[in-house]
């Protein structure tokens, strides 16, 4: 599978060739258009295979509970990605290894990759953010994609990241739930409330734009034009 990012970083689309005998699986949604020759099924869980708890997993982690297979006939095929927010796309090549991600995050992944939900603990409900992260594993390229620009950021140590703006770390790294300011009078006034504080060595990749945030700023206005 190769994967070319277009339009970056702002609208960012995700260029896919597939092989044929190649496949990959997308969320649901995330097709903008595709070669006549490539073949979509759709399942809860891997090309061919149903997996009800796991697409149930899967919803509470914020992602859709179908998943998209395309796979191209007679030759080599061609399938455009896109995101339903504007912002930027990375491409990570799991080798061995897991990689946690934030529920809506997850774009696409070559057919080897295991895609599952994992439990971040009650912590989670306390950081606004869900329970449930989806958790990637094996051996493979994953397509992730962001709300904004898309960075990376190396910890070895301790960092502390608005909960908002996580899109995916490395399994190495945990995370504790703590205050941004010194006091919780200083982090409500200052607007940060509750923060995330990894710990242990690993890479974290954080977007610019906060979803949440955005959606709060809309609703204003779009009260208003109702009335």
């Amino acid at each position: 599978m190769e994967v070319e990012l277009l339009h970056r970083p702002g609208n960012t689309a995700a260029k896919v060739i597939l092989a044929e005998g190649e496949s990959c699986t997308t969320e649901a949604g995330a097709m903008i258009a595709m070669s006549g020759n490539m073949q979509i099924e759709t399942t809860t869980y891997k090309r061919g295979q149903a997996g009800v708890l796991k697409a149930i997993k899967r919803a509470f982690s914020g992602e859709s509970i179908f998943m998209n297979h395309f796979h191209p006939q007679n030759g080599t095929g061609e399938l455009w990605l896109g995101t339903a927010l504007a912002g930027d796309m990375m491409v990570h090549q799991l080798d061995h290894e897991t990689l946690i991600v934030q529920g809506s995050s997850f774009m696409a992944g070559e057919k080897d990759i295991e895609i599952d939900t994992g439990w971040q603990g009650f912590k989670s409900i306390l950081s606004g953010e869900s329970v449930f992260w989806v958790k990637l594993s094996g051996t493979g390229k994953v397509v992730l994609n962001s709300f904004g620009a898309i960075y990376p950021i190396d910890v070895d140590g301790e960092y502390i990241v608005d909960t908002g703006h996580i899109v995916a770390f490395e399994e190495t790294l945990d995370f504790t739930i703590t205050k941004a300011g010194k006091s919780w009078l200083q982090s409500i006034l200052g607007g940060e409330g509750l923060v995330c504080k990894f710990h242990g060595k690993g890479r974290l990749w954080c977007q610019s734009h906060n979803p949440q945030s955005f959606g709060n700023s809309l609703t204003p206005n779009l009260i208003a034009r109702k009335a």
